[in-house]
């Protein structure tokens, strides 16, 4: 290929990586590729990076472990196995790892038993295995760090539910809260300090597939206290941005919904619909990083494949569109050095299956 006709490819290539870009905005590249042994990574579940040691946790259901990942170095420096893996049937209700959220010195991380392992960062080893009471996965979770209460979804369940449980020594299940509106599961959940509660996404209400909703959940009642409802989005991840902004990632989109792809920002006390951003939805995990005054949003099931939505915090604008590839569904990111860590799956993904790091150039 001639010095000509190579420049207008990468060219190419770089316009179709970038959707609704604008002067100056600062674009997120792939700066390596993490290798795991083991198992090709093709099942994986929730990504979370500890910002207080830069460590990157992923669930890894390909070798049925929790991977430790230097957010650094960008290493792989461990794993901590004991987990149900993916059955042979490929039923991920019923698969393990899922959730994983480190509190303290501790990593605990949802099963497909219905169970929550809690792990010793020190020794790398599980020393307490909590049944929520479910038949199916315990998933998603989140943290309250003002009262020490955890939060874990039985999202596959039905009625789906959520446990609240005490991180304290003894680790005593508090309550059960069943989300009987929820009739298509429940999604990511957040601690929202401003107000002292839970947040949860539920992607549809009372039987409606065009309005879902953020529950409300009182840690201490143990109880959901109200429903902010989300209209034509059908949410699934959850993340606070900057102020009272929460970015709202809709599942809406894909082949089987009839809504359209998009993302919302909306104001986590009222509910207020702050943005709506187009041409990026379909999305399981979101994220957002101070550091970088990003949005990354996990758009699985776009109509063109895979991709990772990049959108600009401060204007609400999606800045970019990267493809991954797969059924990438996962994203976390370091206020430590900016970097963004996505899987990239062996089945459909760039890699053979793997971790992609991610980093403003």
């Amino acid at each position: 290929m001639s010095r000509k006709l190579k420049s207008l490819a990468l060219l190419g290539s770089l316009l179709s990586c970038v959707v609704g870009g604008h002067a100056g905005a600062e674009e997120l590249k792939m700066i390596s590729k993490v290798e795991i042994p083991g198992a090709a990574l093709d099942s994986f579940d929730i990504s979370y990076v500890d910002q207080k040691t830069n460590r990157y946790y992923v669930a890894d259901r390909s070798n049925k472990s929790v991977d430790i990942i230097d957010g650094t170095s960008g290493a792989f420096v461990g794993r901590v196995p004991g987990f149900v893996g993916l059955p042979k049937d490929k039923d991920t209700d019923l698969a393990g790892p899922n959730g994983v959220l480190v509190i303290g010195n501790e990593l605990w991380a949802g099963d497909g038993d219905s169970s929550v392992k809690v792990i010793d960062l020190k020794t790398e080893k599980i020393v307490d295995t909590i049944h929520t009471g479910g038949k199916k996965r315990a998933d998603e979770m989140a943290y309250d760090p003002k009262h020490h209460i955890f939060l874990v979804a039985n999202d596959a369940d039905d009625p789906p539910f959520v446990t609240l449980i005490s991180t304290q020594p003894g680790h005593k299940i508090l309550k059960k809260v069943v989300i009987n509106d929820a009739t298509d599961g429940i999604e990511q959940p957040i601690y929202y300090a401003p107000k002292s509660i839970f947040l949860m996404s539920v992607p549809e209400l009372k039987g409606d597939k065009s309005t879902g909703g953020i529950a409300l959940i009182d840690p201490l009642k143990g109880e959901v206290t109200g429903v902010m409802k989300v209209p034509d989005c059908a949410p699934a991840g959850l993340a606070r941005g900057p102020g009272h902004n929460l970015v709202v990632g809709c599942s809406a989109g894909g082949k089987e919904s009839k809504l359209t792809p998009v993302t919302l920002v909306v104001n986590g006390d009222s509910g207020a619909v702050v943005a709506t951003i187009p041409d990026i939805g379909t999305a399981d995990e979101v994220a957002y990083s101070a550091k970088n005054g990003q949005y990354y949003i996990t758009g699985r099931k776009m109509p063109n494949g895979s991709v990772l939505g990049v959108i600009d915090a401060k204007t609400n604008t999606l800045i970019q569109s990267i493809p991954t590839g797969g059924d990438a569904h996962s994203v976390a990111a370091s206020d430590v050095n900016g970097h963004v860590f996505v899987p990239l799956p062996k089945t459909g993904g760039p890699c053979g299956g793997c971790i992609g790091a991610f980093s403003i150039q």
